[in-house]
């Protein structure tokens, strides 16, 4: 098999798991990465909100992607960022004595700078090595605006957020069958259309497109955009279709995943992520949602996670129901040439 580009998936994304002291300025060391750039924390053990901070908008800063709330800057949540660790506080949702947390971890690009490639200016922070940038920009509420996004390809996955307003977290992903639709990451629902996400157009190798609407692009308001494109052997976004079988759909990766994040498309159901630093052997089932504040779940659904990709063994209609669509966002542990599944 063909070296890849990336020969260890940790490098560039990792799950970091570990258990609360209680201790403001706590450091939490991410094995193998450079540069931890993005942080998504969430309490294992009991029920809180999602955290995601990353460098650009900076450290103390924060969304939480069950809510549709806007940025905190509460002091006591994720504190700040340097090379390959992230510091917490002691809030309830990253660092109570005793409890236990993951911390889903992606490097970006380092030092945020200005990207001129779309008609309004932004700020990214773009690793065109592993296909993920950060930006940020301001609206204009002019649809057709564009928005420059630094991979050099074109992204597949899109997470979207108004910053300083109460707004949906829409999300882009190729898998669905168009441009023209979108799924709302803080909710259940379905996919559904709405020209005011991306106008309709799907992303260049330069830039991502803009509506008109409080998703993207009010004029006077701030948004962040976390951007990622498929690299070989190390990060994937498609879609397949369940059987209703305990002999689920097999789905071909190229990699031993790492991270998995799935959503029914066609009906509402839960956002849901496994990783191999939760569940390191097959069986996996232990399960978090994006969309809810819930502690661990692994009493519904059972994944396989091999060594080129992951294979369903349950029938829940959030991951395998028979005919139904599914997109799925997934990240190496190993590539397949240097992977063994457990």
């Amino acid at each position: 098999m063909p070296t890849p580009t990336i020969p260890a998936g940790d490098v560039y994304m990792n799950a970091t798991t570990y258990t609360g002291n209680g201790t403001a300025g706590r450091v939490i060391t991410v094995p193998n990465m450079t540069n931890v750039g993005f942080a998504w924390v969430k309490l294992r053990s009991g029920s809180d909100d999602h955290r995601l901070a990353n460098t650009v908008t900076g450290g103390n800063r924060h969304l939480q992607s069950n809510s549709t709330g806007a940025e905190s800057t509460g002091t006591n949540v994720i504190q700040a960022f340097s090379g390959n660790t992230f510091t917490v506080g002691s809030d309830n949702s990253v660092n109570v004595n005793g409890s236990t947390y993951v911390g889903w971890t992606w490097a970006n690009g380092g030092t945020a700078v200005t990207n001129t490639a779309g008609t309004i200016s932004s700020q990214v922070s773009a690793n065109t090595t592993s296909g993920f940038s950060v930006v940020t920009y301001s609206g204009n509420s002019t649809s057709g605006a564009t928005v420059g996004h630094g991979l050099g390809v074109a992204p597949s996955w899109i997470i979207l957020k108004r910053r300083n307003g109460t707004e949906a977290w829409p999300v882009y992903h190729s898998g669905m069958p168009s441009a023209a639709y979108y799924m709302r990451l803080n909710a259940t629902d379905a996919q559904d259309t709405a020209a005011s996400f991306m106008n309709n157009t799907a992303p260049s190798s330069t830039v991502f497109t803009l509506g008109n609407g409080g998703f993207s692009n009010t004029s006077g308001s701030t948004y962040l955009a976390y951007c990622w494109a498929p690299v070989a052997g190390y990060s994937a976004f498609g879609s397949y279709t369940g059987n209703g079988s305990t002999d689920g759909p097999f789905v071909y990766l190229g990699f031993r995943p790492r991270f998995i994040m799935i959503k029914r498309t066609n009906a509402a159901e839960d956002w849901n992520i496994w990783d191999s630093s939760r569940s390191p052997f097959n069986l996996a089932s232990v399960m978090l949602r994006p969309n809810t504040a819930n502690a661990d779940d692994g009493t519904v659904a059972g994944i396989d996670l091999l060594s080129n990709g992951f294979k369903w063994r349950n029938t829940w209609s959030g991951t395998n129901a028979s005919g139904s669509t599914y997109i799925y966002m997934a990240f190496a542990e190993n590539p397949f040439k240097y992977a063994n599944a457990r």
